[in-house]
């Protein structure tokens, strides 16, 4: 069987219908047994030897002439991705008008691609692919809905599931008011913190344990140091502003971002803590009762800029330490009216 390219897409006769579309969920109906697939389905079934050729005009193209023919590397990137998935069990669509029942699936994504064993007929859909190479940056922003299939520079495929994750915990505190506290250089100490700031909403690090003297101060962080005392809980020389001075000082705007997303974050009875020996910003705990009963942390957490460009490579890296230690990879995107959650990990289809 031959196809013939016309219109952007590959026209097929024949018995078509029934032993593509109707069969194997290739393209879609124009009336009788004739079909119209899309370039990248058209690749795929000459790959497999079900179709001869292409005609476009005055040439015959076979597959490797087919292929290479569009002087597209997204193209080449794309059916490498539908072959893989096609490989794996699945009836896929091109993100295209025509091939997907739902218009909204189209939008940001390459292909649409159905439960196993099920079509575009069923309407559920399993993962919104969209194709990357592994040096092609990807705004945050249209992250969310889609999984990314990431093609690096030897063909191999990682799919990277992208969603809104439900930020809820269940620690509460019981916060003191106006306990004194001192700025001392990148952190803040309590020298008189009531316990529960510790060991119950799990804020700082004892400085030591209790002495013969009874010193026991609390360091905190500047996040926390700010968080606390926006909320009036510890009393810090020059207030609330000082802590966001120094915190500034010390990192730029960046210690803005990261006390937006630390006080987002306790606001939802979640407690973050430094994430520094995973290199993140936060490691979370979700249901803090005591510090003496912790239990592992659940999430690594890294703030970034609004308008961040991910690259696929930073990207695995991240979500490669966060899957060793057994954690959720999220990523905190504030923009000055709220924050934007985007969780990122690793999936097999």
């Amino acid at each position: 069987m031959e196809g013939t390219l016309r219109d952007g897409v590959v026209h097929l006769s024949g018995n078509a219908r029934q032993q593509f579309y109707d069969a194997r969920g290739y393209g879609y109906p124009t009336g009788g047994n004739d079909i119209a697939v899309a370039p990248v389905e058209a690749a795929h079934l000459l790959f497999r030897g079900d179709l001869d050729a292409v005609v476009d005009g005055d040439r015959r193209l076979g597959f490797r002439e087919f292929l290479t023919g569009t002087g597209s590397d997204q193209f080449g990137l794309r059916f490498l991705v539908y072959a893989d998935l096609r490989a794996r069990g699945f009836y896929l669509s091109p993100a295209r008008e025509r091939w997907t029942p739902n218009s909204a699936d189209i939008e940001t994504v390459d292909f649409v691609v159905y439960p196993r064993g099920k079509g575009p007929e069923d309407g559920r859909v399993a993962y919104r692919i969209r194709v990357v190479g592994e040096r092609q940056r990807q705004p945050a922003a249209s992250l969310g809905d889609c999984t990314l299939a990431i093609v690096d520079e030897e063909s191999e495929i990682t799919y990277f599931e992208t969603g809104r994750p439900d930020l809820t915990g269940s620690t509460t505190v019981d916060l003191p008011d106006g306990v004194p506290a001192v700025l001392f250089a990148d952190r803040a100490i309590c020298w008189e913190p009531p316990e529960q700031l510790h060991d119950s909403g799990f804020y700082g690090q004892p400085l030591a344990e209790r002495n013969a003297d009874g010193i026991h101060g609390l360091q905190l962080s500047l996040v926390e140091a700010a968080q606390l005392a926006d909320a009036a809980a510890i009393d810090v020389p020059g207030g609330y502003e000082a802590v966001v001075e120094r915190g500034r000082a010390v990192e730029g705007e960046r210690f803005d971002r990261r006390l937006t997303a630390y006080s987002a974050l306790r606001e939802q009875g979640i407690v973050p803590k430094t994430g520094f020996k995973f290199g993140a910003d936060f490691r979370t705990y979700a249901d803090v009762e005591s510090v003496e009963e912790l239990s592992h942390s659940e999430r690594l957490v890294r703030v970034l800029p609004s308008n961040h460009e991910f690259a696929p490579r930073d990207l695995s890296l991240d979500i490669r330490l966060a899957h060793g230690v057994r954690k959720e990879m999220l990523f905190a995107l504030p923009d000055g009216e709220g924050i934007d959650w985007l969780a990122v990990g690793r999936i097999t289809p």
